[in-house]
């Protein structure tokens, strides 16, 4: 069973930035290594799903015409628009994934860290969400922290692993540590390298 909606407001009601994304160099490197890590500098429009309170998102909006953010949680919705508030292009929901899925179309979605509050059911149905969501050049980003999680019914290695059943696009790129595993596939398979006619 996926988590429950009452785990992460429990998280966000005690604390505004649970997971420490503004504190922790662990978390600061890893934002940088994602955006580093997108092959294109800048996307129409962006979905980020599970966007907490909206650290990741100021950087992402940053190389978008569009982005939309959701987030199961309320205080993490208010919290991050309050982050983003100086940005007319972006727009945060409170959306519960996978039934309050997007009808919207878009080049570039950011999985990061939630496929493991998912089960296999769910995460199924994201994934082929995903795959309509994206345009005929879309990307996709799945970042996930890998040791295993209390109460998660899957861990980092299970959901990549779905995504690379059932998400038949080739894959761009592939960073992994000890921490966190990194992967970006995309409609368009030829590399930044060779879409600049370096290869």
């Amino acid at each position: 069973m996926s988590v429950d909606d009452r785990y992460f407001d429990g998280l966000f009601s005690a604390n505004d930035d649970p997971w420490a994304f503004r504190e922790r160099w662990y978390e600061q490197r890893k934002r940088a290594i994602t955006l580093a890590a997108l092959p294109r500098a800048h996307y129409r429009a962006i979905f980020e799903p599970g966007c907490a309170n909206g650290e990741l998102s100021a950087e992402l909006a940053e190389r978008c015409d569009r982005l939309l953010c959701c987030d199961t949680a309320s205080a993490a919705v208010n919290l991050a628009r309050t982050r983003l508030s100086l940005f007319d292009h972006v727009e945060v929901r409170q959306s519960r994934l996978p039934g309050d899925w997007p009808e919207e179309k878009f080049d570039l979605i950011v999985f990061s860290e939630i496929g493991y509050y998912l089960d296999a059911q769910d995460l199924t149905e994201v994934i082929r969400r995903i795959s309509e969501s994206l345009t005929a050049d879309g990307q996709l980003l799945a970042c996930h922290w890998r040791p295993p999680i209390d109460g998660c019914p899957l861990n980092a290695r299970q959901v990549h692993d779905l995504i690379h059943e059932q998400l038949p696009l080739p894959r761009l790129a592939l960073h992994q540590e000890s921490d966190f595993i990194l992967e970006v596939w995309s409609r368009e398979p030829r590399s930044v390298a060779a879409l600049e006619g370096l290869r």
